[in-house]
């Protein structure tokens, strides 16, 4: 049983703020996700939970790929790998000391028991045997939820979207929720759809059985 219950997610305000308070027990993570909520908070406030209305998401069809990208992928300067090292790449996505972060060590903590759970996963891009980039999120059923990402050098964190969204299609998940949309993943081919909309397909593409 999940040790905090959550409001149904059109009660959120107009920001998608639903909740306050709880934990992040993997049983409360895991009811958040097949609810379409998720935890984004910082060090100076309590947990908040959010469910925002538009809802961001990148159907894998519409990926874009610029020809830049293309060439440098080609080029096979990189290589991708998938949860090599998940901690070292939650602390990638932790260290932005202009903007701050909301991946506190009790997040951390928190999505690496997730990740030993077998719901959380990561993807790395790697340059000469060091990791460069890389993005992590949560996998339950036919849903994949894109939670933060990270680069050292140019086009690494692209690089892992476009790794991801390619073992996405193959392995036949349905979802590829962003959460909230910003300049970054708008530029690589990422929309918004209606909360509502959003939340069925999240009731159906729990229901499948699929294997990261």
């Amino acid at each position: 049983m999940p040790s905090f219950n959550f409001p149904n997610p059109s009660l959120a305000d107009p920001d998608g703020l639903l909740a306050v308070g709880g934990n992040l027990e993997p049983e409360t993570l895991l009811s958040a996700y097949q609810q379409g909520i998720f935890p984004w908070f910082d060090e100076d406030t309590p947990i908040l939970w959010w469910s925002p209305d538009p809802r961001a998401i990148l159907e894998f069809d519409n990926l874009y790929i610029s020809k830049r990208l293309a060439r440098t992928i080609r080029t096979n300067k990189f290589q991708v790998t998938f949860n090599q090292d998940f901690d070292a790449v939650v602390q990638g996505c932790t260290y932005r000391p202009e903007e701050g972060t909301w991946i506190t060590p009790e997040v951390a903590n928190a999505y690496g028991e997730f990740h030993r759970r077998g719901h959380a996963h990561s993807v790395e891009v790697w340059q000469q045997g060091i990791l460069v980039g890389g993005l992590y999120g949560v996998a339950i059923g036919a849903l994949f939820a894109g939670e933060s990402m990270f680069s050292t050098v140019s086009d690494a964190s692209k690089i892992a979207l476009v790794a991801l969204v390619s073992r996405l299609k193959e392995k036949g998940y349905q979802l590829f929720d962003l959460q909230i949309i910003n300049e970054h993943t708008s530029m690589m081919g990422a929309t918004e759809i209606p909360r509502d909309d959003y939340l069925a397909r999240v009731k159906l593409a729990i229901q499948l059985k699929i294997t990261f």
